[in-house]
């Protein structure tokens, strides 16, 4: 599909996934009308994670005021808009059942297309969305591109040779790198949710002065996680004799360092590998300040990296991922089902 040929539509999106609720309207996939997100993490934070019970609750008692927001943000109703995306998955399958119920009552309701969206795709196409400060649209990524999404959730690489085109090439063997974040940061006695935690912690850490493991995985692009997990819990343990010197601050920086340099240098090397023009960067551990600056200190190529508004899940990358898809003519049926373990290819 030739992005200069696109049509014009404007699309309401809704995203329920996990513990944001969010809905927004974005004209032609990239330019944001409205966006209204709904957090759970207070809530969730007395869990140390998400706790699934309590985010569906939570999305049915504020998804049709979110929705009722946007639309008037974008000061719009509902037969203003083109069509409805949703979120189908992967995600909490409670999370995703009020959002996708949201929006198929509300296509019945206007007769309105419905576009199911797997949210990983919608981490994609945030990198597509124009940043709230910037009067006029950036330049479009250019195919092909070397897609690391990365979150809680997920880490894995995708070749993206067109819109809606994928290639899987690897992933997590075990945790997610946010996962691993999450994890890591209960061990130092951090906060939920754990990226910001780390991040904020190693601003004042020496991120040399624990050594740990770089899991390379040579002869693949996947990625693991549990080895770098395990040497941070033994040098915990090594002070468990004098838990009040603990230096958190020089765990996090080297953990956080160590994590970096493995999501840097194995993307760059996929890029390569397979010709990539840019590199995208998605998912929401691509708000870390470190892997930010590592891309953009190491990478001979072009990084796409989404403003930091479109990091966290949210509905924006929803709508600009459905338009693609409705402008393709991909539509859904009223009858189509959440798919908590929803793959992008």
């Amino acid at each position: 599909m030739d992005e200069q040929i696109f049509p014009p539509a404007r699309i309401l999106g809704i995203e329920s996934s996990c513990d944001e609720t969010s809905a927004a309207v974005i004209a032609n996939g990239r330019e944001p009308l409205s966006i209204v997100t709904a957090t759970q993490i207070e809530m969730h934070a007395q869990f140390g994670g998400v706790f699934p019970e309590v985010a569906s609750r939570q999305h049915i008692k504020t998804v049709y005021g979110v929705i009722e927001q946007a639309l008037q943000q974008a000061h719009m109703s509902l037969s203003d808009v083109d069509a409805i995306a949703v979120t189908l998955g992967p995600g909490l399958a409670g999370s995703l059942v009020v959002g996708v119920n949201a929006a198929k009552g509300l296509a019945v309701a206007s007769g309105l297309p419905l576009v199911g969206v797997n949210h990983l795709e919608g981490h994609i196409y945030s990198a597509w969305l124009r940043p709230p400060e910037m009067a006029d649209l950036p330049p479009a990524p250019q195919f092909p591109l070397l897609a690391l999404l990365v979150s809680g959730g997920h880490t894995e690489l995708n070749l993206i040779t067109n819109h809606l085109e994928y290639q899987r090439l690897g992933g997590t063997l075990d945790d997610a790198a946010g996962e691993a974040f999450d994890k890591v940061a209960r061990l130092l006695g951090l906060p939920y949710p754990g990226g910001p935690s780390i991040q904020e912690a190693a601003k004042n850490g020496n991120p040399r002065t624990f050594q740990f493991p770089r899991s390379m995985l040579e002869g693949t692009w996947n990625f693991s996680f549990s080895g770098l997990k395990t040497a941070v819990l033994r040098a915990v343990q090594n002070f468990k004799n004098d838990p009040e010197n603990l230096p958190v601050n020089d765990l996090a920086a080297s953990f956080q360092t160590a994590v970096v340099d493995v999501l840097v240098s194995k993307t760059l090397a996929a890029a390569k590998a397979y010709g990539a023009k840019e590199i995208l960067l998605a998912g929401g551990v691509s708000a870390n300040a470190a892997l930010r600056e590592g891309f953009r200190k190491h990478s001979p190529i072009k990084v796409n990296i989404p403003d930091l508004s479109y990091c966290t899940d949210n509905a924006a990358m929803i709508a600009a991922a459905g338009y693609f898809r409705f402008v393709a003519g991909h539509v859904s049926d009223l009858d189509v089902d959440v798919l908590p373990n929803l793959s992008l290819s």
